[in-house]
């Protein structure tokens, strides 16, 4: 493609509220405070007297319900505004208002399990009515979490110490991370960001990558010790609440989160590792392309092939949106009203942090996505997976929020799903050297999504167990990093050169109530790869299944809603399937670049 002309969009949020000093925001927010005291209410004195505990029990839900969505209205909101202005006083301010607002709600859902267990019934007889049917799964789902809460106020305590503590740590990294800048050019003073410089990794001038790289270590090595503080600050208090509530481990309530099972996880850990002689001989073809002996962790998002050299935005937009219209009319039609309504904001800038993501609103029903566009075939597949996860919340419109709250690792379903229909479809209409970018690109990703992935779930896991024996300094958690990558990574990446300071880079080591955030990923590539071979084999025919299987991720555990699709995703047989697609690709690549 050409050189970039085009503009590269922000997003619009007027149709969300004008503002926090709209009407409608502050409205929004005042009911909200006050659907959870009733809620609380509700949930602490349980049935009225002669109200039927299944009358009791729809009352909860509607109050939950509501609350719940406009809550998400609002955090969303505000998650959008901090997020490409980390520094807006006013994004901040309302942010912990809307922390000190739902804090009283982790209080209110343990007195609603304590109460719900308290009736002494089960959750097939308490949903036996038409109007809770749907619901069972979830109640099913609080009796077990009933069993791994502290006593009410103790958990309310929890969630108001969490404001001023671990969630306060986990904002000082945002900020640090989208903030902090670094002398570039010494003659003429331009300064770059993290973010700018990570951005720079894509650059095809192996001298540029490398500064790149070097300069980053030198910013996250100026702030090292606030950041060792913060993150001993989140898993520390992880280990504690998580200890009083029971688990084994704070491991234990991250496997209970994402709705599946320690075999499940045992299965998915098994095959990642199977995986790594696969993607280790991957990296050395691409060392091999690039004519350097051993790859470096800055080149591991090397360009390789002329035409994955510059994409521009437009460019970009419509090749997405012709491969999401070879899937189906809707998809195509969704996809155009989020590139045409402000719902995308791609530009990168200082202030506004690094990665993507997207985020939902129920009033009105649509989602914001958030990415920062480099021009490389990777922000490409980015924001398809990000239009990926807006699908999956445009296929569960109208649903009320308790059943379409999924977990992590149905989260990535759909958005994994959304990337290979780009790769898919990009790669039937190539030939020869032209697939090589293609399929470089989409083996960097799994690279990311399996190899880097399990190592930062060794790396947590790690960090966990000497946590438990006290406070980590820079350096232990340099040294857990280096450790981790050197057994994933292994001889395909120079083991002088790697990256040490990852566990400053990634914001998702910072939520105290998401620990383990990782595995989730790999969890939805393997299960999205499944369900792309099945539209392979059953072609149009395959769209109303899959618009049921995202449909449903609200209302059944992982293990069932993919029995429902006929995998059985306790056995690494089923992992394999996905990783059978991965090193078709990746034997595609060392041939293409032999030829």
């Amino acid at each position: 493609m050409n050189a970039p002309e085009d503009t590269i969009p922000r997003w619009n949020l007027d149709k969300i509220y004008g503002g926090f000093h709209d009407p409608a925001y502050n409205e929004a927010r005042e009911s909200t405070a006050s659907s959870i005291r009733l809620f609380g209410r509700a949930s602490e004195e349980g049935p009225k007297e002669k109200e039927r505990a299944e009358e009791w029990l729809s009352r909860c839900l509607d109050l939950l319900n509501s609350l719940a969505a406009r809550l998400e209205n609002l955090e969303s909101y505000v998650l959008c505004r901090y997020t490409t202005a980390t520094t807006d006083k006013e994004a901040v301010r309302e942010m912990n208002r809307l922390e000190e607002l739902s804090t009283p709600l982790a209080a209110a859902r343990a007195a609603f399990r304590e109460s719900l267990g308290n009736l002494g019934k089960t959750a097939e007889e308490l949903c036996s009515s038409p109007a809770l049917k749907d619901y069972l799964f979830f109640i099913t789902e609080e009796l077990e979490f009933r069993k791994h809460q502290m006593e009410t106020s103790e958990e309310d305590l929890a969630a108001d110490l969490a404001r001023s503590g671990a969630n306060a740590w986990g904002r000082l990294q945002d900020t640090l991370g989208s903030t902090e800048s670094i002398t570039w050019n010494e003659k003429t003073g331009e300064k770059k960001t993290v973010v700018q410089l990570r951005a720079l990794a894509y650059d095809p001038e192996r001298e540029v990558r490398e500064k790149a790289y070097r300069k980053e270590l030198e910013i996250w090595k100026r702030v090292e010790i606030p950041l060792s503080f913060a993150l001993n600050g989140v898993k520390g208090h992880s280990i504690v609440v998580n200890r009083r509530r029971g688990y084994t481990a704070t491991l234990q309530r991250s496997i209970k989160q994402n709705r599946v099972t320690e075999k499940t996880l045992d299965s998915l850990l098994q095959v990642m590792h199977e995986s790594l002689p696969v993607f280790r001989n991957y990296l050395k073809t691409k060392a091999h392309i690039l004519a350097v002996p051993r790859l470096a962790f800055f080149d591991l998002f090397a360009p390789v092939g002329e035409s994955n050299a510059v994409w521009d935005f437009k460019g970009t937009r419509d090749f997405i949106l012709r491969q999401f219209y070879s899937f189906s009319k809707d998809y195509g039609s969704f996809g155009e009203k989020a590139f045409t309504e402000g719902w995308i904001d791609s530009e990168p800038r200082q202030g506004k942090v690094g990665g993507a993501y997207c985020t939902s609103f129920s009033e009105p029903w649509e989602s914001r996505i958030l990415s920062n566009f480099d021009h490389s075939f990777n922000s490409v597949t980015t924001l398809a997976h990000e239009l990926g996860h807006a699908y999956h919340h445009h296929c569960l419109r109208g649903a009320a929020f308790l059943l379409r709250d999924y977990p992590m690792t149905l989260a990535e379903t759909a958005s994994i799903f959304s990337e290979n229909i780009v790769y898919g479809r990009l790669l039937a209409d190539l030939q020869g050297k032209e697939r090589l970018p293609v399929l470089e690109s989409f083996l960097q990703d799994s690279c990311q999504v399996i190899v880097d992935i399990l190592s930062r779930f060794l790396f947590e896991k790690a960090v966990f167990e000497e946590r438990e024996k006290g406070d980590l300094s820079p350096e232990d958690y340099c040294d857990l990093m280096i450790k981790a990558q050197k057994e994933t990574y292994g001889d395909g990446l120079d083991p002088e050169l790697l990256h040490p300071y990852m566990w400053a880079v990634k914001s998702h080591y910072y939520s105290h109530a998401l620990a383990f955030y990782n595995f989730p990923y790999a969890f939805g590539l393997l299960f999205g790869l499944g369900l792309y071979g099945l539209y392979l084999e059953t072609g149009a025919a395959f769209t109303d299944r899959y618009i049921a299987i995202l449909a449903g991720t609200g209302k059944a555990s992982a293990v069932d809603l993919a029995a429902q699709a006929g995998f059985n995703i306790e056995e690494p047989d089923f992992w394999r399937r996905g990783l059978e697609v991965i090193t078709r690709r990746a034997e595609e690549f060392q041939a293409a670049a032999r030829g």
